[in-house]
Order: structure tokens, then sequence, then C-alpha cells
């Protein structure tokens, strides 16, 4: 009796030290759950500094008849600033550049008239629409400029205001840089020229730009 004793409480040791080992060797070959990563979403906001410039295509009509095909290009800088809310980012952008968009035509009767514009500024408001490190856009604001005419050899510069809209599309590259491609309409109203007429300036713009993020 008591050998069998003996025997039922050395099977049962044996059955649990069997059962340990198992539950060990389980836990040993369990894989560790991997760190999750959480990929960082761009931020738009804050202040900005930058460079642009394009080429540029328009019309300028005389009051005496005629009408001046203008082209040209622009080079200047660029200051703004971004404020992000969700994925929308409204932004305020002024710029300066140096234009040289211009272009003649005969107007009136054996004369001939040109339209140069020779620089100009535009202050806009935008609003976009984030998708983490691009951000497409649309613009609108203030625009002004010098417009020189010329009738009949007789020059006239002029400052003009007036406004502009259009779209473009910002993109992330590295660190805090960012690239730009934009489209603007630009309507500077009507400049006065010699002899008592007046020429209208309109253009349509393509510029790329560069900026540093502060």
């Amino acid at each position: 009796m008591k050998n069998l004793l003996l025997a039922g409480v050395g099977l049962l040791a044996l059955g649990v030290a069997s059962a340990s080992a198992a539950d060990i060797q389980r836990r040993a070959v369990m894989p560790a759950k991997a760190v999750e990563y959480v990929a960082q979403v761009y931020n738009w906001t804050g202040f900005y500094a930058g460079i642009q410039g394009g080429g540029g295509w328009g019309r300028s009509d005389y009051s005496i008849g005629g009408n001046a095909r203008l082209n040209g290009g622009l080079i200047g800088g660029t200051l703004g600033y971004n404020w992000q809310s969700g994925p929308l980012v409204y932004g305020l952008e002024t710029d300066l550049a140096f234009a040289n968009i211009s272009g003649s035509s005969g107007c009136g009767i054996a004369t001939s008239c040109s339209t140069r514009n020779n620089w100009l500024g535009t202050t806009r408001l935008r609003l976009g629409y984030a998708m983490d490190r691009w951000m497409p856009y649309v613009t609108g604001g203030f625009a002004y400029g010098g417009v020189k005419t010329s009738v009949a050899g007789a020059d006239r510069s002029d400052t003009k205001g007036g406004w502009t809209a259009g779209v473009g599309i910002e993109a992330a590259i590295a660190g805090p840089w960012t690239a730009k491609v934009e489209y603007l309409h630009v309507d500077l109203g009507n400049a006065d020229a010699a002899f008592g007429t007046t020429a209208n300036y309109r253009s349509d713009l393509v510029r790329a730009g560069l900026n540093y993020r502060f």
C-alpha cells in the first residue's frame, strides 16, 4: 500500500513538472510584439521666405485703337505665413519682382504703341488643403506694378493697382525647404499714356518658387 502511494505521488510530481516545462517552452517561443511606428504628419504652420520667378503673357489695349501682345519674364522674392487647422491651411503671402513683360502694336493712324510692365508685386490670401507634404491651394488679392507706355515715341510711366487670382501646389522637399508652382491672372486696370490716351494691362503668369520655413 505504501509503495502504491509513493508511486502515485511520483507520477503526480512528474506530470506537474512536465506541464511546467511545456508552459515555459511555449513562452520562450512566443514572438515579442513589435513596437508600432507612427509617422509624423507634416505641419505647414509658420513664417517663410523665398525666391520666385517665371514667365508671363498678356495684352494691353489702347484707347485710340490697337492692342499690344505682351510676353516676358520676372524674378523676385516672397514672404509669407501659414496657419494650419486640421487639413486646411490659411496663409498670407506678399511678393515683389523685377519684370520685363512687354509688347508693341500699331495704334491710331500711322502710330505705334508699346507697353512694358517693369516691376510687379502682389499681396494675397491663400487657402490650401494639406495632404501631408503636398498642399494644393487657391489664392487671390491685390496686385500692383509699374506700367510704362509709349505712344508715337512719347513715353509715360504709371504705377497701377489692381487684382490677382490663381491656383498652385506646394510640396515639402527637404527639411525646412518647400517648392511651389503657381498660375496667377493679373489685372492692373488702365494706365495713363501720352496725348490723353490710356492703356490697360492684363497678364497671365506661371511661376516657380523655393521657400525656407522658419
